[in-house]
C-alpha cells in the first residue's frame, strides 16, 4: 500500500505461495536459498532499505548482510532467542541503523484501524480457536505450523 517493493523470506514452499497470494513482489524460500545473498543479487548488490527482523538471533547477521548502505533493520521479535552476537563492522561499515519496535504510536494504531475497517487492510488469520486450546496454539507457533495469527477466543 505504501509503494514499497516487498521481499518476503518464507520458511517453506507452502508459506512462500501464501506470501505470493498476499501480494509480495519477491518471495524467497529460506529452505531453498541463502536469502541474504539472494537479496543482494536481486538488488544488484545494493541491498534493501529496510529489513523487518522478527526472528532475532538466527537472522540478525543475514539481515545486516541484506540491508543497503544507510539502511535500517527494525527488530520486532526474537523467536530464535534474545541473545545475539553482532559483527559491529557491518553497523559502521554500512552505516546501518538498528531500531527496536514493539508497536506504533496511538496515531499509527488509529491509522491502521481505519485501513482495517475500510477493508483496505485484511488481517491474516491462520486459525481461530477457543482459549482452552491455548497450549495447542503455542505448540503450533513453536513448530512454525501457522501462517498469520492464531486467535484465541474466551
Amino acid at each position: 500500500m505504501a509503494g514499497a517493493t516487498v521481499y518476503v523470506v518464507a520458511a517453506n514452499p507452502e508459506k512462500s505461495e501464501r506470501a505470493r497470494q498476499l501480494g509480495a513482489d519477491m518471495v524467497l524460500d529460506r529452505s531453498q536459498v541463502n536469502w541474504g545473498k539472494e537479496i543482494y543479487k536481486l538488488t544488484e548488490r545494493r541491498g534493501v532499505d529496510v529489513v523487518v527482523d522478527n526472528v532475532g538471533q538466527a537472522t540478525i547477521t543475514t539481515s545486516m548482510q541484506a540491508v543497503a548502505r544507510g539502511g535500517r533493520i527494525v527488530i520486532v521479535g526474537n523467536t530464535s532467542g534474545p541473545q545475539a552476537e553482532i559483527d559491529i563492522r557491518f553497523i559502521f561499515g554500512k552505516q546501518i541503523s538498528l531500531i527496536g519496535s514493539t508497536m506504533g504510536s496511538h496515531q499509527d494504531f488509529h491509522d491502521v484501524m481505519k485501513l482495517l475497517w475500510s477493508g483496505r487492510l485484511k488481517p491474516v488469520i491462520h486459525h481461530v480457536m477457543p482459549l482452552s486450546e491455548g497450549s495447542q496454539a503455542y505448540q503450533m507457533m513453536e513448530a512454525g505450523q501457522h501462517f498469520g495469527k492464531l486467535v484465541l477466543t474466551p
